[in-house]
């Protein structure tokens, strides 16, 4: 029977645990095997299912209607059911492309994914079925799920209203959305999966644009169920420095101490993505496996990472008819009524199967016939290639895709794709502008054109390969250390303008975090390039961005001041002054007190002798902040007494407050808890009055902690709920992590096992993407003070949390205290 064409409705189904049932029966498995297939057939074909494939205990079927697809699916439970056979069934309903092996696309990927997310017995529905179906048929709302394919969460119905475990759906991984699902590639990806079973060590490697990355995340994403705790993706595209492949790994699992202590106990699986150019960190990769007997590492790179086993697997190029499905995919993404011809597969044939090359070709549908494609891309590949015969035959072809779409580039435009090579990681189009003289209009031309790219957030990226082509385009022009200058000096004006040095809290301005985040990858790009050519310009922007070592890398920032620093004789006074100053906040932030000391030392002198009142007493309390934390209690309670009279005459309500904070500390410390929480409610009060948010909801947290002690628990949860509130609207990550926990040390004085369990679930969910960093808390003494209620209640509670997200947590939170 012909297969249906047009919109059609995919059944998949299969038999769960069928190797079980087949180790339990033995020769007797055969005969319910065929049984089974029997009851199936008779089930999907009165209602004009054609079976497109069976393999083993699965079938994949296709229907003209979504009503048949599920009639079809409920006749399979029914006649099933006395066999007492598992079977899980997925209905997805879509447009598939039809190649001489049968359908080929997403479509058909996505249903496989809507079937693998169930269970035996359950018959889930897409929601693009859903939209098909009338009001008669019955489907329980499951909500969004995030599938394996990796794209955007979707939602799922289920035929009829029995319960069933929660979806085998993407959990514990950070693993990053993608546009569409992977086209083809199922032979590699079980290729990789096999390896991955066996081997410790997977390197899968080829020419950029050979869909390395792309496979390795599938790959990873079909192993999320088998590592329980996380599948982790560790991009490192945009670092230059090997010293920062280590804290890089760190921060996305969530270690905060030794890396191979904290992987040693852990079932792991780490993707780390693009490690050709950081080959000096390999041994790295030898060293946590050596400590970490259940980690597995999936790498890529353009070459072997060159460690003993290591298994490296070549990615091939695509098979024909995989090609035409992927260049159809993207084209209908530019033209929804596009339809492939034979010049297509002529086309996907002459780029080797290169998945990049085919998604640059197929971006030119918008303007060109198929034939016309073929026609413009045979001339340019042939030409290109005659004249770079060393290199090797795919990365000639590759090379000769970008530059022919660079050939059909303006004069305008030309220019402007070169420059955008010198960003790191994404950019914002008014960066463009500053940097590269660009305009809107040639920026658009570029993303239409496929050589620079959108994020959802409107930011523009380049692909690393093609990022690499620019690059070379830009030095032969000669303007390389111009450009780079001028992306040093718009980074460092940005960095200034974002108020994230201390100095900001004085003026009340607002710290932007946000911007700094977005950016930091271009700010190290800046700083690498000062730190040999320019440093006083690389050691203003480090300044500027003195926040942002506090929240992202405290160690990263010690090794750029320490650096920068290095041998300079020639800084002027202030900014050597506010350099120590940073360097030692950064050495603080990674527990090297002693070594943080002699700078502030150093610091404090300089701002002294520049007669800079209001720098010498923040040095002032860096150093009693210093004493606290090496033991040193009566010294700090002397500087900070001191301090607070200077502030006061200064009339600076932001240093008079940090004074009464941290003086509040010490008081507790000599047991005088009342006159401790005194002090730190006006240091609060100076911190509201004067806008200092980040400052104000570390009071109220300190408050809530010392109400606790005190007895008064309604109090603490109040003050926690203010500092919940002032978190989120700063969006600060680390402050927010701070509030659930108070709020779980309060659900727990009032006996509430149920929230404090979830908020404990969830806080463990957020520590494991990434570290909570030296301003968060200790998990360990978190988890001791939950004891009293642990409980099957809170277990449960505790698994319901950790399937939150932070601003679920944090909305359930809110939402509690505000029925309270």
């Amino acid at each position: 029977m012909a297969l249906p064409t047009g919109t059609v409705t995919f059944l998949f189904t299969d038999i769960e645990g069928s190797t079980r049932l087949l180790d339990e029966l033995g020769d007797e498995y055969a005969g319910l095997l065929a049984e089974h297939h029997r009851l199936m057939r008779q089930s999907f074909e009165p209602r004009g299912g054609v079976e497109v494939d069976t393999a083993g205990d699965a079938f994949f079927v296709a229907f003209e209607r979504a009503s048949d697809a599920v009639a079809a699916a409920a006749a399979v439970q029914e006649a099933l059911g006395p066999t007492g056979l598992k079977v899980r069934m997925g209905i997805h309903t879509g447009q598939p492309l039809v190649a001489e092996t049968g359908y080929v696309g997403m479509d058909v990927h996505q249903g496989a994914r809507v079937m693998s997310a169930g269970h035996g017995g359950q018959v889930l529905v897409s929601d693009a079925t859903h939209g098909y179906l009338d009001g008669s048929v019955s489907l329980t709302d499951l909500g969004l799920h995030r599938l394996k394919d990796l794209t955007e969460p979707q939602r799922l119905w289920q035929l009829g209203d029995a319960e069933f475990p929660p979806l085998r759906t993407l959990y514990q991984t950070n693993l990053p959305v993608q546009p569409t699902p992977l086209v083809g590639r199922g032979r590699e990806l079980g290729e990789v999966l096999a390896l991955l079973g066996r081997e410790r060590l997977v390197t899968l490697t080829g020419a950029g644009g050979s869909g390395k990355t792309r496979l390795a995340l599938q790959a990873a994403a079909e192993l999320t169920d088998d590592f329980r705790d996380g599948v982790w993706w560790v991009s490192l595209a945009a670092l230059r420095d090997p010293d920062l492949v280590e804290p890089t790994i760190a921060h996305a699992v969530g270690a905060k101490e030794d890396l191979a202590d904290h992987l040693r106990t852990k079932r792991t699986l780490l993707l780390l993505d693009n490690f050709e150019h950081l080959l000096d960190a390999a041994a790295l990769v030898s060293s946590i496996l050596a400590e970490a007997p259940d980690l597995r590492v999936l790498a890529t790179s353009r070459e072997r990472l060159g460690l003993s086993g290591e298994h490296e697997y070549p990615v091939p190029t695509m098979v024909v008819d995989e090609a035409i499905a992927l260049f159809t995919t993207r084209a209908r993404q530019l033209r929804s009524a596009f339809e492939p011809d034979d010049t297509v597969g002529q086309i996907c044939r002459r780029l080797d199967g290169l998945p990049l090359a085919i998604e640059l070709a197929a971006a030119r549908v918008k303007l060109l016939p198929p034939d016309q494609i073929l026609d413009r891309l045979g001339r340019s590949l042939d030409l290109l290639a005659a004249g770079m015969r060393d290199a090797p035959e795919r990365h000639q072809t590759l090379r000769a895709t970008i530059a022919w779409s660079y050939e059909l580039l303006s004069e305008e435009e030309r220019p402007v794709f070169a420059c955008v090579s010198v960003f790191a990681g994404s950019f914002s189009a008014e960066a463009a502008e500053a940097v590269c003289g660009a305009d809107l209009r040639t920026l658009g031309a570029l993303v239409d054109k496929s050589l620079v790219r959108q994020t959802d957030d409107g930011r523009l990226f380049v692909l690393e390969t093609i990022r690499e082509y620019a690059a070379e385009r830009l030095r032969e022009g000669g303007a390389d250390d111009l450009v780079r200058r001028k992306h040093a000096e718009y980074f460092r004006d940005l960095a200034e303008s974002l108020d994230l040095a201390v100095e900001a809290y004085e003026r009340g301005a607002r710290p932007r975090y946000d911007v700094a985040l977005l950016e930091q990858q271009n700010f190290r790009a800046a700083l690498d390039w000062a730190a040999a050519e320019d440093p006083v310009l690389g050691l203003r922007l480090a300044v500027a961005v003195e926040q942002f070592w506090v929240s992202e890398g405290p160690d990263e920032g010690a090794r750029r001041f320490e650096t920068l620093l290095a041998g300079m004789t020639d800084v002027p006074v202030a900014l050597h002054a506010r350099a120590l100053r940073c360097h030692g906040g950064s050495l603080t932030l990674a527990g090297r007190f002693e070594e943080a000391k002699p700078l502030y030392e150093e610091s404090l002198v300089l701002f002294e002798g520049l007669d800079d009142e209001w720098g010498a007493v923040h040095m002032r309390h860096r150093l009693a902040s210093n004493a606290v934390s090496r033991g040193e209690w009566e010294r700090s309670r002397d500087l900070l007494e001191e301090n607070l009279v200077r502030a006061r005459a200064l009339g600076s309500s932001y240093l008079e407050g940090e004074a009464l904070s941290v003086l509040g500390l010490v008081e507790d410390h000599d047991g005088n808890t009342e006159r401790a929480f005194d002090l730190v409610r006006q240091s609060r009060q100076l911190a509201r009055d004067a806008g200092f948010d980040w400052r104000e909801a570390i009071d109220l947290h300190n408050l809530a902690e010392l109400a606790l002690k005190l007895g008064r628990v309604n109090d603490a949860e109040g003050y926690v709920s203010a500092a919940l509130e002032l978190s989120r609207a700063m969006n600060d990550r680390q402050t927010t992590v701070l509030a659930l926990a108070m709020f779980a040390r309060v659900a727990c004085e009032r006996g509430d096992a149920a929230r404090a369990g979830r908020l404990w679930g969830a806080i463990e969910a957020e520590a494991a993407r990434a570290t909570l960093g030296r301003w968060g808390l200790d998990l360990d003494d978190l988890a001791a003070s939950l004891r009293p209620v642990a409980g099957p209640v809170f277990e449960r509670a505790r698994s319901v949390g950790g399937q939150d997200s932070l601003e679920e947590a944090a909305e359930f939170a809110a939402s509690v205290h505000s029925d309270a």
